[in-house]
């Protein structure tokens, strides 16, 4: 990986690494996709957290978020608390997330990166991930746009100060790097989406961290317990074939705010 990746070399001003903040859909989501990255950072004094689009903080789930969480060293859970688009028990009496007003969504963030001031954003890609879920397609979206509106001061007033991530980075599967998690996947008839292999722009070889990653993996203990979600299906697996898959996070960076000089410029 080149030495100029923010992700994993670029310094901060309180430390060696950039602090990192994930914004992802369900819990379980920044421990398989993000697990390793968080805990390296954490293991760097890096300051890390994780904002959760669905579930509610009262829910089930929020319990096993905060075992997951301590395991990487990011922090207690930031829970948005929207209902998930499959799962009506995931918060009773609120809108889905895929059903609020996109505004909305994206000032609830905007908020959360202004309190937290990340040097980087860690979030689903445009796919959605290998199963295209709807909630990980619009955390994308709401991401990338709270990233872009988070330095406007004319936007958000009531958010707080502007901030502007220097990079937005989305956890991405290529086509070429799918290996046997595909059939896996086909096998409990969920789909496998997959970007062409050049938009994926990083990888981050995780193994010093697969202890934390799989505890905070095995921390979602209802999905692991279930035979479809992805924590189950892993936990069934040896050991060597579930390392291998774990063990290599991929991204596709994003830069929010504008950039000058870029050679592929409108002119008049």
């Amino acid at each position: 990986m080149p030495d100029s990746d923010e992700l994993t070399s670029e310094k901060s001003a309180a430390s060696a690494w950039p602090s990192l903040l994930g914004v992802f859909a369900h819990p379980d989501d920044e421990s398989l996709l993000a697990g390793g990255v968080l805990a390296q950072h954490a293991a760097a004094h890096a300051r890390t957290a994780v904002v959760t689009m669905t579930w509610a903080p009262d829910s089930p789930r929020a319990p096993e978020l905060a075992d997951a969480l301590r395991a990487l060293g990011a922090g207690a859970p930031r829970m948005l608390g929207y209902g998930d688009a499959r799962n009506p028990q995931a918060a009773p009496g609120r809108p889905r997330l895929v059903d609020a007003p996109l505004d909305e969504v994206v000032a609830a963030l905007v908020q959360q990166i202004r309190s937290f001031r990340p040097d980087i954003v860690v979030t689903h890609d445009a796919l959605g991930q290998l199963t295209g879920h709807p909630d990980h397609r619009r955390t994308h979206q709401a991401a990338l746009l709270a990233a872009q509106d988070a330095e406007l001061p004319h936007l958000h007033l009531e958010a707080g100060e502007p901030w502007q991530p220097r990079a937005v980075y989305c956890a991405t599967h290529h086509e070429s790097g799918v290996g046997e998690l595909g059939p896996l996947l086909e096998a409990v008839g969920k789909a496998v989406l997959a970007v062409p292999d050049a938009y994926a722009t990083t990888a981050v070889d995780v193994t010093p961290y697969l202890v934390q990653k799989w505890a905070a993996i095995l921390a979602h203990r209802g999905e692991v317990a279930r035979e479809r979600p992805l924590p189950g299906i892993l936990a069934r697996l040896p050991r060597e074939i579930r390392n291998k898959i774990i063990a290599t996070e991929h991204f596709t960076r994003f830069t929010p705010g504008p950039t000058k000089g870029d050679p592929a410029h409108l002119s008049i």
